[in-house]
């Protein structure tokens, strides 16, 4: 709106609807360029090939309203749209305080999930401004912008609510952070691979059993993590220091890691990884990836032998969370905007710690204590979550290409 503009003064709601094609938006600002009004507003949307474009103006000079509806009207009927002109004062209502982005992952997405969550920004005092969908595939992923409702309390109604319908729900704040350098830290076993590292050794020393049980465990938070690592490791004690490599080739990636990272890096994110496995195998996928950061516990060799114990600082639950931090600093990132990926509990003080806190496929504990859970086999869709559409995935992807 203009300097010398009230919100009380007329304005013209224009609304253009049809088919869409090249063309519509600038024909119909040249046809309102000839009555000398000023825009205030606009909001363009297409669906399935259909154009709702409407267009908040001031009202033209006194006796030129008329020839103004008349012209739009014409233009609008030669380019075979439909035009609605509707008069009223000012510009939209004031948004309440409180601004926040809530992102809705779905696969599929229902018109009754929807509804419900829609309900419960409506109850929880907010108001959806804008609605957008950022992907149809994997997952349909949809972002709506609300207002009136602060951040933590509209989190708060919509993690219980997204469980029992069986979506996935983010909510950030909004603001100008939400596009800038960020760091992302993921846990690495369960979450950035398929596997359990430990466990892999273990099949090739005759323990695999044994050592699965204590992990599955571990990642309940039934045992103290250290604890465990140390009794798992020592039934390693003996195998040959060529394991290494067949287990850095049997590791797997979670469907959608690749993606993610080329992604991120291609924005200018950085990434890490954090891992109570160890170093052998991080250090192997640090150079693979790409990845800017990489920490984890060491197994000891001696005489080209494991051990059965591990060196250096162990990384554990608290570890994690430290070197979170330490990250952050090294990247010159705020740890606000850091986000942190995992999916057990020895993650769980590095996910509260970062500014956004993701659980993915994650154990109950977990999923009820991070931000936001991601229940989806694919990683790349944590890109949906800082608000990155499929279009900038593929458009990095073909940049990459060229």
């Amino acid at each position: 709106m203009s300097a010398s503009q009230t919100s009380d003064d007329p304005t013209l709601l224009v609304k253009i609807f049809g088919k869409d094609r090249p063309g519509i938006t600038a024909g119909l600002f040249d046809t309102l360029a000839a009555y000398s009004v000023d825009v205030v507003d606009i909001e363009q949307v297409v669906t399935r090939g259909r154009m709702v474009l409407c267009v908040l103006v001031t009202q033209p000079p006194a006796g030129l309203d008329g020839d103004l509806r008349a012209t739009v009207h014409s233009w609008a009927e030669s380019m075979k749209m439909q035009a609605e002109i509707i008069s009223g004062r000012g510009d939209n209502r004031p948004r309440g305080l409180g601004r926040s982005l809530v992102t809705v992952l779905g696969h599929p997405l229902t018109a009754e999930a929807t509804a419900r969550i829609a309900a419960r920004i409506t109850g929880a005092g907010g108001n959806i401004d804008r609605i957008f969908r950022l992907a149809k595939y994997p997952v349909t992923a949809v972002e709506f912008a609300v207002s009136g409702v602060e951040t933590e309390p509209l989190r708060t109604a919509l993690v219980t609510e997204a469980a029992a319908l069986g979506v996935d729900v983010a909510v950030v704040g909004a603001g100008l952070h939400r596009r800038a350098q960020r760091l992302v830290v993921m846990d690495v076993d369960s979450t950035l691979i398929q596997d359990e590292v430990i466990e892999l050794f273990a099949k090739h020393a005759g323990c695999e059993d044994k050592v699965a049980e204590v992990t599955a465990a571990a990642m309940r938070g039934e045992l103290d993590f250290e604890e465990s690592l140390h009794a798992r490791v020592a039934l390693l004690a003996g195998l040959d220091a060529s394991v290494v490599d067949e287990v850095r080739s049997e590791v797997r990636l979670t469907p959608g890691a690749r993606t993610l990272i080329r992604t991120l890096k291609r924005l200018g994110y950085q990434v890490g990884v954090v891992s109570g496995g160890f170093t052998q195998v991080t250090d192997d996928l640090k150079e693979r990836l790409g990845l800017d950061f990489a920490q984890a516990n060491t197994l000891e060799i001696v005489d080209g032998k494991l051990t059965g114990r591990v060196t250096g600082e162990i990384v554990d639950r608290a570890g994690k969370a430290r070197l979170l931090r330490r990250f952050a600093a090294e990247a010159g990132v705020p740890l606000s905007q850091t986000v942190a990926i995992g999916d057990g509990a020895n993650d769980l003080d590095m996910l509260n710690a970062a500014g956004l806190g993701v659980a993915f496929n994650a154990k109950p504990v977990v999923r009820e204590a991070a931000h936001t859970a991601v229940n989806v086999p694919f990683l790349d869709t944590v890109l949906y979550l800082l608000g990155i559409t499929r279009e900038e995935v593929e458009a990095a992807d073909a940049h990459m290409e060229d």
